[in-house]
């Protein structure tokens, strides 16, 4: 729960843990100001917006799995469906191609280690 200061319209300037000059004002966590000064939503939305996130992820599974067993085409979507999907698609690969593969193709954790070529004694 922060200590609130205040500018000269009322409007939240900033956010402390201890009360400091000008900042006698103590509001809760979940407060509309406290959550408009971090730039959450109003409300707790949060819990929903993760729950909506993660259907969108179901839905351009579905798509991708219709589409590539020849159920649908991509140009049967309407084309503000299409340029949605391409968009979060390609958003997804670029993302997806600057984070880290600890155990990726290159690295060789992703094989089975050869042992034919060992010693049999150290079996």
């Amino acid at each position: 729960m922060p200590y609130v200061r205040r500018d000269v319209l009322g409007e939240v300037a900033s956010l402390h843990r201890h009360a400091e000059a000008g900042t006698s004002e103590f509001l809760p966590d979940d407060h509309p100001d406290v959550r408009a000064f971090l730039g959450q939503p109003a409300g707790d939305s949060s819990g929903f917006a993760r729950l909506d996130a993660d259907f969108v992820r179901v839905l351009e599974d579905v798509i991708d799995t219709l589409v590539s067993k020849n159920l649908i085409n991509i140009t049967d979507l309407p084309p503000e469906a299409q340029a949605k999907l391409f968009s979060r698609k390609t958003f997804r690969e670029r993302s997806s191609q600057n984070s880290l593969r600890l155990f990726g193709e290159q690295s060789g954790f992703g094989t089975v280690i050869d042992d034919t070529q060992f010693d049999e004694s150290l079996r």
